[in-house]
């Protein structure tokens, strides 16, 4: 309950997979909206994952997973972009006439991987046009999303505006005129190796933007002397994920998951817990967004499942959080505290429950101890010992001097 796990089967191949399905899934939703615990209502759009593995790892199974899903998709773009060209070659055989014609709205739900910030924000003008579709990328290198976003100085802000689903920030001038301020309704999935990815996110790691994208770390496996196969994916597959398919585009209306509302507020509870036991604020902060990501992908498993909750589903959203903690503080950790872009086994801890490092009963010396062995400075000793007696985690004899463990405490960590 206090730390953050490492998933047993973590090794095996599909399960880092697993967090970057959902905002392909995400974009087949438009037009509902879901009410999250803090009342506010709240679309499947805005969701970002990273893929990391290293090199020769599969990471290409996300791109043909994502291609399988999107069919639909690519279908309505390429009828898209034959209006397209059947609209230039009209035009450059009538551009001096009067009855030149004028370019129709296109809108593309799944555009090609280099598209740029100029035709995304054009894209995204016509997709709010049309009603308000979201675009889905998929990037197969995250240095990709330097072009989409216009600069990797850009990334950034780019990347908060698509979480918060607000407006591109500055009217698009163009030859015919300006044409407006869209909303930046996107999903985005990205794929890289530790060595590009450290360094791509490492000074977005506290301005909100690194919380606001999920993280699947695939940590290197043992050497195996054999190729990889590529599967095939059959007919019957594709029958039954249109099938489910067909739940996501059909779902209009706005909609309250109490079940998943509820598995939300008590995380976030857990979360806290582990804040508060760690002494770790950038924990707590990222951890407030990897609930919204992993709730937006509960709403996503409702609506498949026929608009039905069950327990293995609250599982799998509580697995998604850690996951995505989890592979956050493997690949990041020391960055919160030095900056650098080579990572030594050592480095990659994640935050410690420096409860669980102190005896059942111990003074406030022994904390502070601690606390320095761990790099924390000697002004947050008091305040932490407070908190814990606040939690329910400690009691203090004024007789002794001495902390000790509650048995809620010892209960929980048995349990």
């Amino acid at each position: 309950m206090y730390q953050i796990p490492a998933h047993a089967g973590l090794e095996r191949q599909h399960e880092p997979l697993v967090p970057m399905l959902f905002p392909s899934l995400g974009a087949h939703i438009n037009g509902a909206e879901f009410q999250y615990p803090d009342r506010s209502w709240k679309e499947p759009c805005g969701m970002m994952a990273q893929l990391v593995a290293n090199s020769g790892d599969n990471k290409g199974q996300l791109t043909d997973l994502v291609k399988a899903i999107c069919r639909d998709f690519t279908r309505h773009d390429e009828a898209e972009f034959k209006k397209l060209e059947e609209w230039s070659n009209l035009y450059q055989a009538k551009k001096n006439s009067k009855d030149a014609p004028v370019c129709p709205v296109i809108a593309i739900w799944f555009p090609p991987s280099d598209t740029t910030r100029a035709a995304f924000l054009k894209n995204a003008i016509a997709l709010e046009k049309l009603g308000g579709r979201t675009q889905y990328f998929d990037l197969p290198e995250v240095e990709m999303a330097d072009q989409l976003c216009g600069s990797h100085k850009q990334v950034s802000k780019t990347f908060r505006n698509i979480f918060d689903k607000a407006k591109a920030g500055a009217l698009r001038a163009t030859v015919d005129g300006v044409t407006g301020n869209p909303i930046m309704r996107a999903n985005i999935t990205m794929s890289g190796v530790p060595i590009t990815v450290r360094p791509f996110y490492k000074h977005e790691l506290f301005n909100g933007t690194f919380g606001r994208i999920v993280f699947s770390y695939k940590p290197r496996g043992s050497h195996k002397g054999k190729i990889p196969r590529v599967g095939e994916y059959n007919d019957e597959f594709f029958q039954k994920l249109e099938e489910y398919l067909a739940r996501l585009d059909i779902c209009k209306g706005r909609y309250i998951i109490r079940p998943l509302n509820k598995l939300i507020d008590k995380m976030a509870e857990d979360m806290a817990t582990m804040a508060d036991l760690t002494d770790d604020d950038d924990l707590w902060d990222i951890s407030k967004r990897a609930l919204v990501n992993a709730w937006k992908a509960g709403c996503i498993l409702w609506v498949l499942n026929g608009q039905t909750w069950t327990k293995a589903m609250g599982e799998m959203v509580e697995w998604l959080v850690y996951h995505d903690l989890w592979s956050k503080m493997h690949l990041f950790a020391d960055m919160f505290s030095q900056a650098t872009d080579q990572v030594s086994e050592a480095q990659r801890r994640g935050p410690k429950n420096m409860l669980d490092g102190l005896p059942d009963t111990f003074n406030e010396a022994q904390l502070d101890a601690l606390r320095t062995s761990l790099g924390k400075t000697s002004e947050g000793t008091r305040g932490q010992l407070s908190l814990w007696v606040h939690r329910g985690f400690i009691i203090y004899s004024a007789q002794t001097g001495l902390y000790s463990k509650t048995e809620e405490y010892l209960k929980g960590k048995s349990d």
